[in-house]
């Protein structure tokens, strides 16, 4: 990546959080973090950010904080091969027809390439998931109103009363900050508040995460491990997450990554 595209990423995800890591930089354009350490370096002698411990943050920082974990456009770029395997698994799961509801994530929005074939009504708060099925796909998309996140690209209602109370769906599909012997858990009180709702509305909860979100930690819980019916996941599991989840009675879908490079054209 050319150093001045560098440059326009790390100065545009300042101003989406109040202080973005070194390795979250790293994460976002793919170079070493000792380029990175230069490149905030240059940028704050010219009075574009400012240099902070383990990271940088804007001039002026954002009046309007965004929710904590990283961002959807840092997400995006870990772990992208575990993510379509699973994703892939999860569409397997529906029938054409069904009312669904996908909540928004980087897991979740590679279901959108395996839907694009299919016929389906999605609720979902993901504006990059309903933007890619409104433009490749027959599915039905239906959106609820409320604040925009633009770091995170969700939409979460403050408000107790609005269109989620009018959907109902099998299956919801959501991914987690991470997945341990307490439950689901998630970074931030805003999300939780959404969820519920969302997870409310849907008979059975699939939970799409790799197999590193099993050992990811947050002091949130948003739900125990009882209320998931379905987790999908990579072959990467421990043997001690399985038994987690078997001890729960959560069934439990390994997405094998050579049947999805297989799919592609792309093993070997």
């Amino acid at each position: 990546m050319h150093e001045s595209e560098r440059h326009r990423l790390i100065l545009s995800a300042v101003q989406d959080r109040p202080v973005v890591t070194v390795p979250d930089f790293v994460a976002l354009t793919g170079v070493s973090e000792a380029t990175i350490r230069r490149d905030i370096a240059t940028l704050h002698m010219q009075k574009k950010l400012r240099r902070v411990r383990g990271g940088a943050e804007a001039l002026a920082p954002p009046q309007f904080v965004g929710l904590a974990g990283r961002t959807f456009a840092v997400n995006e770029t870990l772990r992208t091969r575990q993510k379509q395997a699973i994703a892939r698994a999860a569409v397997d799961l529906v029938s054409d027809g069904e009312p669904i509801i996908i909540n928004g994530g980087t897991t979740t929005f590679q279901m959108v390439h395996p839907l694009a074939s299919r016929r389906l009504q999605v609720f979902t708060n993901s504006f990059p998931i309903a933007e890619h099925l409104l433009k490749h796909s027959k599915n039905t998309v239906m959106l609820p109103g409320g604040v925009i996140y633009r770091e995170q690209q969700i939409v979460l209602s403050p408000f107790e009363n609005d269109v989620t109370h009018n959907f109902y769906a099998r299956r919801m599909f959501m991914g987690a900050q991470g997945l341990g012997p307490l439950g689901l858990m998630e970074a931030d009180p805003l999300l939780i508040q959404a969820e519920h709702k969302l997870i409310g509305q849907a008979d059975e909860l699939v939970v799409l995460v790799d197999s590193t979100k099993f050992e990811a930690r947050s002091s949130l819980v948003l739900c125990p491990l009882e209320r998931i019916h379905t987790v999908i996941t990579d072959d990467g599991i421990s043997p001690r997450a399985r038994e987690m989840l078997d001890t729960a009675g959560v069934e439990l879908i390994v997405a094998s990554l050579d049947a999805a490079q297989e799919e592609d054209g792309t093993a070997g």
